[in-house]
């Protein structure tokens, strides 16, 4: 009989004994396989804390006692035990998050998923859970290792530290990884814990010691343990940084032990101060395609064989990274002066081949964002282009640093923006919506936008030219878009790509958005209208052929894969009225809001950026006729609009309705 089947909460799990914990874990991790397999997903770091999820909510009262998990990528689990147990459309719209979500359940607390800033919530709650006169709750964050090299989780601990009248535990899951072997000095500390022989044999030399005197052995020995710290880490140097913190260290525990789990959360547990739990625990535990998988355990997949962890489906088509990859692979090879940075990404965001042939210019700090443009300055500073690759979403991150030590020093850096616009499964916090409307508030910035691999090799190249100001080049996840070529290619750069003649709309496709422009234009055509489909190429600055262009055209229509407000769309309303262009613009993009997960398609659909509902409204607008309902040829995409009805004593509007 199955026993996760009957769990429908975290107290369902008080009744079970030792050996049904167990056999419950061990149907946790069959279940995991089985449909993460079918739907793809973060794999290798659930199966690394099914024990410690299961004592966590043995030893704990979840939602009473919030629990906070850093980024949430391991809360799988937790989703489990708390009652959610159908994952067919697990990151599929409808279906479970991959990450915790308010709306999902009580229990899950905080959505974000960007690392380092458990502790900071953590400290929050259990201050206002004190003040508050609800001493009694206790708040639980797991933390990885990884987190750990973020500069937020050690401006948590100062403070956490500051304040010892609460209960809060904070659970450190090193397992010695986040997206890849964890990287610094915080890392070289916590593998000593990990292997330190005197410390271990001292450790388990007391442990059998007072195991001896049986019950109230074990009791005692759990009552001085970490009395004692103080002279095992004297003894072993391990935990003098928590201890110098004046925070109370426990460990480390075998993560995978369910006994020593629960007995060392329940002394934490009775405290009454913060404390911090190490926990050593093992990236997809227990699944040999996880453990032999040296380059990331598994972190994500996608659809996978369940027994082999090969990939159901093998494509040979080119990504937009590694067509980074390539580009910086050449540029590194004219130029000895480019360095690369990222935090701690460097597989995900394309470096991992320029760290092979050149390690000693390439610089991993850890999920420290602020950290790695402040230091790209200072590189700048000392001669070399350094070339920060992330993710758009965390480039929110260390926006002050992009503008007051890039920007304002004039440094010459360029930032390449993986998985910019819209990422589907993800939700929310990994769509890269905002860094188009936050960036180009930067002065002196450059933004380019490649369309295709050939755009995304001419613009990097240019970016690293620059030499006296910030550039940035993004990209979308996924293969990288057909090649568009240009009809003609403007003297400030600005390519056109698509004319008919006709002067009514101007199409402004902000990079691979370029591809749905066209088709736009070529729907329009076959309704009468005129159009012409530019590419800015460099869309911040607004070039000054989108204003020659713009002044010819009875309408502007700019298409973004970022949120409207503040957008390129925007910016490009603006600099024509400037110009004195009274041409109307409309801004297509994405709305200013949280965007669920759901793949690309469903959120463009959305957001009506498709070529019907453009094509649609651009008719309507250019027709003057409002459109109730608008039929569709199936192949040509010609669409049949009614006549419009004039006002009296007006003609109709034009001719060509």
């Amino acid at each position: 009989m199955s026993l996760l089947e009957n769990i429908h909460g975290p107290r369902d799990l008080d009744g079970l004994s030792g050996p049904q914990l167990t056999q419950l874990a061990n149907e946790i991790r069959a279940f995991l396989i089985e449909n993460v397999a079918r739907t793809g997903g973060h794999l290798g770091p659930n199966l690394g804390v099914v024990e410690l999820t299961i004592a966590l909510h043995r030893v704990f009262d979840s939602p009473n006692d919030p629990f906070v998990f850093d980024t949430g990528h391991q809360s799988y689990v937790h989703k489990l035990l708390t009652g959610r147990q159908d994952f067919s459309q697990l990151r599929s719209r409808g279906g479970l998050a991959g990450y915790p979500q308010r709306s999902e359940s009580p229990h899950d607390v905080v959505e974000s998923s960007h690392a380092s800033s458990s502790l900071s919530w953590a400290d929050g709650i259990s201050r206002a859970l004190t003040r508050t006169g609800r001493k009694d709750r206790h708040v639980v964050a797991v933390v990885g290792d990884g987190a750990l090299t973020g500069g937020m989780t050690w401006e948590a601990l100062n403070n956490i530290s500051d304040d010892n009248d609460r209960n809060l535990v904070i659970v450190v899951n090193d397992n010695g990884r986040s997206y890849a072997p964890t990287i610094g000095g915080m890392a070289r500390y916590l593998n000593r814990v990990r292997t330190t022989e005197g410390y271990e044999n001292l450790r388990r030399g007391s442990d059998s010691f007072f195991r001896r005197f049986g019950a109230p052995g074990r009791a005692l020995y759990r009552g001085v343990r970490g009395g004692t710290h103080g002279f095992l880490s004297r003894f072993a140097n391990n935990v003098a940084l928590y201890s110098n913190l004046d925070i109370k260290y426990l460990g480390p525990i075998d993560g995978h032990d369910l006994n020593a789990l629960q007995e060392t959360l329940t002394l934490a547990k009775s405290y009454g101060a913060p404390v911090i739990v190490h926990v050593i625990t093992e990236k997809g535990h227990e699944y040999e395609p996880a453990r032999n998988d040296e380059a990331d355990q598994f972190h994500a997949v996608g659809k996978i064989d369940p027994a082999t962890g090969l990939p159901l489906s093998s494509s040979d088509a080119t990504s937009w990274t590694d067509v980074f990859a390539q580009s910086l692979l050449a540029a590194g090879e004219r130029r000895d002066d480019i360095v690369a940075i990222t935090a701690a990404m460097l597989r995900p965001t394309g470096l991992q081949p320029f760290a092979q042939r050149y390690p000693d210019r390439v610089h991993d700090v850890g999920i420290a964002e602020q950290h790695a443009v402040a230091s790209a300055a200072g590189l700048a500073f000392g001669g070399l282009h350094p070339v920060v690759a992330i993710y758009a979403t965390f480039m929110n991150r260390a926006f002050d640093q992009v503008l007051m030590d890039v920007a304002l020093h004039r440094a010459g850096v360029t930032f390449v923006l993986d998985r910019a616009g819209v990422t589907g499964p993800d939700g929310p916090s990994h769509h890269g919506l905002w860094d188009l409307a936050m960036l180009q508030a930067v002065p002196g910035i450059r933004i380019a936008v490649p369309r295709d691999e050939t755009r995304l090799r001419e613009e990097f190249d240019e970016a690293v030219a620059v030499d006296d100001a910030p550039t940035v080049i993004r990209f979308p996840k996924g293969t990288v878009s057909p090649d568009l070529p240009a009809i003609e290619r403007r003297t400030d750069g600005v390519d056109v790509l698509f004319r008919d003649g006709g002067e009514d709309v101007l199409l402004v496709g902000i990079g691979p958005m370029s591809h749905l422009a066209v088709e736009v234009a070529e729907r329009l055509r076959a309704q009468g209208i005129g159009a012409t489909v530019v590419d800015p190429r460099w869309a911040v600055p607004v070039q000054p052929s989108i204003v020659e262009l713009a002044a010819t055209h009875r309408l502007v229509i700019t298409i973004e894969d970022g949120i409207r407000v503040g957008g390129i769309g925007t910016r490009v309303r603006q600099v024509l009225r400037e110009a004195g262009v009274d041409t109307a613009v409309d801004e297509l993009g994405l709305p200013d809001e949280f965007i669920d997960h759901a793949t690309r398609e469903e959120i463009f659909a959305d957001a009506g950026l498709t070529a019907a509902k453009i094509t649609h409204d651009v008719v309507a607008q250019v027709l003057g006729t409002r459109i109730p309902v608008a039929r569709q040829h199936a192949d040509t995409g010609a669409i049949w609009l009614p006549e419009p009805s004039p006002e009296p004593s007006q003609p109709a509007h034009d001719e060509r309705s």
